[in-house]
């Protein structure tokens, strides 16, 4: 299972940077997008320059409804629309609609269309902790004022959490993701988490967007600790 960054407020030489967070997920059976960025044209450049296609994509996981997660969503499924979207089940019923009808607009998808195939994007509303596919898992919508999901990965060795903004809290995201087996990764946003003890054991912190506090989470956990950007990859 491989990791790439796509979209961070920081990038690497060659890369846009951008306010947002976007990872893509590479497995065996599926390639996963998490969350989009607040600019598709952002998006899919990096994707580009990063040698990757829309094309590749079948599933896309939204986080949480706000703009620097699913801004660049109209642009990306303009280029692929025939993907399975997996959002809260708390999204607004406004946005529901906008994105269950944005078909790819072509030749193709109207003869499609018209022989009864269905080229529009494939709506799964989340509410509870839930396999989406092999290997594969959602915490859940977790959260009060901002309700968001958190993905959990399963590399074999552990489990990886890959999270947009956290703003469920940190114990929370890591008490749903633990009653999937052993925790030993974070990647993502973790806007100003301060229970620092709950990375205890972990091998792998992968801070970007929106974390607060990355400098007291790096000296208390330097050899854990990576300061993700656009264009981070690691194998899980």
């Amino acid at each position: 299972m491989k990791l790439t960054v796509i979209y961070d407020n920081e990038a690497k030489e060659g890369l846009n940077s951008g306010w947002g967070f976007s990872c893509l997920i590479e497995s065996e059976e599926h390639n996963i997008l998490f969350d989009t960025g607040w600019d598709g044209h952002v998006l899919l450049d990096n994707m580009k320059m990063l040698g990757l296609s829309p094309e590749c994509i079948d599933i896309l996981v939204l986080s949480h409804q706000h703009w620097d997660h699913i801004g660049g969503v109209p642009t990306f499924l303009n280029m692929k629309s025939d993907v399975d979207v997996f959002m809260p089940i708390s999204f607004s019923p406004n946005l529901k609609r906008e994105i269950s009808t944005r078909g790819k607009q072509s030749v193709t998808s109207i003869s499609l269309s018209e022989k009864g195939i269905s080229m529009n994007p494939r709506l799964h509303e989340i509410k509870m902790p839930q396999e989406i596919c092999k290997d594969v898992y959602t915490t859940g919508e977790l959260g009060k004022e901002v309700k968001e999901q958190s993905l959990i990965l399963n590399s074999g060795k552990g489990l990886y959490v890959i999270t947009g903004c956290a703003h469920p809290g940190l114990p929370a995201i890591l008490k749903a993701a633990s009653s999937f087996g052993n925790v030993i990764g974070i990647i993502g946003g973790l806007h100003d988490s301060q229970e620092y003890d709950l990375f205890k054991g972990m091998q792998l912190i992968g801070a970007g967007h929106c974390t607060v506090h990355k400098e007291e989470i790096r000296t208390e956990y330097p050899d854990a600790f990576v300061d993700i950007f656009a264009g981070y990859s690691v194998e899980l």
